[in-house]
């Protein structure tokens, strides 16, 4: 699981202190302190940031750029607690009451990750509602590690690919866009380096390459 490093949570604790206790920005920075056991809550605040575009009004014109410089959260987690928060509160709301979180061990509330692999298992087709509800359980009540979480829905995916030739093209079509996506980072990075293109062309390569992250999460 993704953790701030010990620079990030510096400079999160340096900003706290000039901003007012109980807004909803030093809410958000205090849940950042504590990702493991607050990322529900930051990703509540955060999308509330997000939906209402409160980081204009802290002096930042992108959301990217807010939770970057402010809380140190790289954009595309940022973008998977937006998503992971947003799944389980139009999917799976009861996980959300607060009586339930007061009483969760802390061993067992799952990662934001594990959340986003159960909203990418949900939106697939092929994964049936017993299956779902399995890898529910997994990710909810057990809190089982993303990567084990992970491993069992590339396996369930496999088996229903013998089944399902469009689920293996799926397959491919992603294997595809990870191999473009790879070659146009070493492109865009020897690009830079040798300062053979304008800054224009590089502006426009990076914005390609989000647009292509952003199908991948």
């Amino acid at each position: 699981m993704t953790r701030l490093t010990t620079k990030s949570l510096d400079r999160i604790e340096d900003r706290m202190r000039d901003i007012e206790e109980g807004s909803i920005r030093h809410r958000i920075l205090q849940s950042a302190k504590s990702f493991k056991t607050s990322w529900i809550e930051l990703g509540q605040s955060l999308y509330s940031a997000w939906k209402d575009k409160l980081f204009k009004d802290w002096g930042y014109m992108t959301f990217d750029a807010y939770a970057a410089k402010e809380l140190g959260i790289r954009k595309q987690t940022a973008l998977k607690l937006l998503k992971s928060y947003y799944f389980l509160e139009k999917e799976e709301p009861s996980y959300l009451k607060k009586d339930y979180a007061d009483t969760a061990s802390t061993s067992k509330i799952p990662s934001y990750e594990s959340v986003n692999i159960l909203r990418q298992a949900k939106n697939r087709k092929s994964i049936d509602e017993k299956d779902y509800t399995r890898l529910k359980r997994e990710v909810l009540e057990l809190g089982r590690d993303d990567r084990d979480v992970k491993k069992d829905l590339t396996s369930l995916m496999r088996q229903k690919a013998e089944a399902e030739p469009e689920e293996a093209r799926e397959s491919r079509r992603r294997s595809a866009v990870k191999r473009l996506l790879g070659t146009l980072k070493a492109l865009k990075a020897e690009l830079e380096a040798s300062r053979m293109v304008p800054a224009s062309i590089l502006k426009e390569t990076s914005g390609l390459i989000s647009k292509i992250e952003s199908q991948m999460v």
